[in-house]
């Protein structure tokens, strides 16, 4: 949809009616000042309904790619609408959560429909007492599982591409598919 040159949208400050009342009866003048009210409404349309267009719910499809750079959200433009208009609702909270493991797991069921685990935490190891021993060296990889939810295909080069984008650049993470939720293990 474009906003520029709506066939048929009238203007609600028709210039015509705006002109001293010399020209309110000359046909020239008031020709010419509807030509301009063509090319001006879908300009006043948009001003006047601004508020809308930056809130995700209401902004018109063609807009949310540049909301979503805006608010750092992730837009696919094939994605359906709904699902556009969510990611991008939900980028501010989505983005302070990133590189976590609740950030990549909500990121994951949001963009694409799937339940996740993730464990390890990428070589991170620390003490809190100065000067102790180094703690024992941790696991240097990410485990992320995934399955179907809400009975969603799992598309593993998707989740690829979703968790390269979203971990940490030093973050080695492997990637599990399962057919379902994993069993407790060792309870």
């Amino acid at each position: 949809m474009s906003r520029a040159a709506v066939p048929g949208l009238p203007s609600r400050h028709p210039i015509g009616g705006q002109l001293p009342a010399l020209y309110a009866d000359d046909d020239f003048a008031q020709r010419f000042t509807a030509g301009l009210d063509t090319v001006l409404a879908p300009v006043f349309s948009t001003l006047d309904n601004l508020p809308s267009y930056f809130d995700p719910r209401l902004a018109p499809a063609d807009f949310l790619s540049w909301l979503a750079s805006w608010v750092g959200g992730i837009d696919d433009p094939g994605w359906p609408t709904g699902l556009r208009r969510e990611a991008v609702a939900r980028a501010v909270e989505l983005h302070r959560w990133r590189g976590t493991r609740r950030g990549l797991t909500e990121a994951l069921r949001l963009v694409l429909g799937v339940s996740a685990e993730v464990s390890g935490d990428g070589g991170a190891a620390w003490s809190r007492t100065a000067g102790a021993e180094l703690p024992a060296a941790p696991a240097d990889e990410v485990l992320i599982r995934v399955w179907p939810y809400r009975g969603a295909a799992v598309d593993a080069d998707r989740v690829r591409a979703l968790v390269r984008t979203l971990c940490p650049v030093h973050t080695v993470c492997r990637i599990e598919v399962l057919s379902g939720p994993p069993a407790d293990e060792g309870k």
